[in-house]
């Protein structure tokens, strides 16, 4: 409730109990205890203004402390945003002295330096003649020197260009003579599969051969298991015909169970040597050379002791062993020199450097 108001309503009723009592006064109707009500009630009126006064009082009171402290904050919030302001006044101010103090640092050493250049441009139009002639003779001399550089450049470019043609028709011979080798080593390589050819169908007229003679000896009457020679020739010319067919596992392991029933006969060395093919084909040459090998130690009469130097000599120089390869070629030239191999030997070693 507002406290105005109460304290509005406390004064009528105070004011009508005031008149009432004086209209009964003067009708002389009220008696002493209408009086003494009336002036209780006088005094409760009067003790509730009071309260009420001092209420008021006290809500002035706050409502001033209140007023004082918004005023105080507005005070302070002032001051700040004063503060605040003049500060960044200040470094605008500063950041403007200080960009003003560079520029004029800055124009005054553009003056120093055009000052400076132009008394050194009144000391060189003071100088004496003799000194600018000087200075135009010592152009003149290098300009001189590096006309005889140019000219020394000039020679050794054609002198580096006539070397480089030199090198050209040195280089493109050398392609000449590379692909006149290499034509005579195709020649040769044909020349090999001549040879070995030659060879197969040699081994095959002679195992026909001996398959014949031994038929002739053997009794017509006689009947039994076939010859020896017969089983032999028939288990050779299998392993041959599964070499030309490509299959060099299978080959070679037909070629290694002749060679266990049949260590020493006239195909002993021939089935040696094909083993040895059969890992020059597949370009296992390490292995290869070893299989050669066997040939030679094992069967140094026989007639593959030509043929296996030559395919080592060609296994170590596809292995890269060039002075092994040298040896071995050079030994087929010199121990068969009228043998197809040595030809095909000649041949290859040319091409080695």
């Amino acid at each position: 409730m507002d406290l105005g108001g109460r304290f509005m309503r406390c004064t009528a009723r105070m004011k009508v109990s005031i008149l009432f009592l004086m209209a009964l006064v003067f009708s002389g109707c009220a008696t002493t205890q209408d009086v003494r009500i009336l002036d209780r009630e006088i005094n409760r009126l009067q003790s509730q203004v009071n309260a009420l006064q001092k209420e008021g009082q006290r809500e002035k009171e706050t409502l001033h402390k209140e007023t004082q402290k918004e005023k105080e904050a507005h005070s302070r919030e002032w001051a700040a945003l004063r503060s605040e302001w003049k500060n960044e006044l200040n470094t605008e101010i500063k950041k403007l002295q200080t960009d003003l103090l560079f520029r004029i640092d800055k124009n005054e050493t553009e003056i120093r330096i055009l000052t400076t250049g132009l008394d050194e441009y009144k000391d060189f139009a003071k100088r004496p003649s003799r000194d600018v002639e000087r200075i135009r003779e010592d152009v003149i001399l290098r300009t001189r020197v590096l006309e005889e550089r140019s000219k020394h450049l000039e020679e050794r470019n054609r002198a580096f260009e006539e070397k480089n043609r030199a090198y050209e028709e040195r280089t493109k011979g050398l392609e000449e003579k590379i692909r006149i080798l290499e034509d005579r080593l195709r020649g040769a390589e044909g020349k090999v599969d001549q040879v070995a050819s030659k060879q197969v169908e040699a081994e095959k007229a002679m195992v026909t051969m001996k398959e014949k003679e031994k038929e002739k000896e053997a009794a017509p009457e006689v009947k039994g298991p076939p010859s020896l020679v017969t089983g032999m020739g028939e288990i050779y010319k299998d392993a041959y015909e599964t070499f030309q067919r490509g299959d060099m596992e299978a080959a070679r392991r037909k070629f290694e169970a002749f060679l266990k029933q049949y260590p020493n006969t006239d195909l002993s060395d021939n089935a040696q040597f094909w083993i040895g093919e059969t890992y020059y084909a597949r370009k296992d040459y390490e292995k290869a050379v070893l299989e050669y090998e066997k040939v030679i130690a094992k069967y140094p009469e026989g007639d593959k002791v030509p043929a296996a130097l030559l395919k080592q000599g060609l296994s170590f120089l596809e292995l890269g062993d060039k002075a092994n390869a040298r040896n071995l070629l050079r030994r087929v030239t010199d121990r068969y020199p009228q043998t197809e191999q040595a030809d095909i030997a000649r041949k290859r070693l040319e091409t080695i450097k």
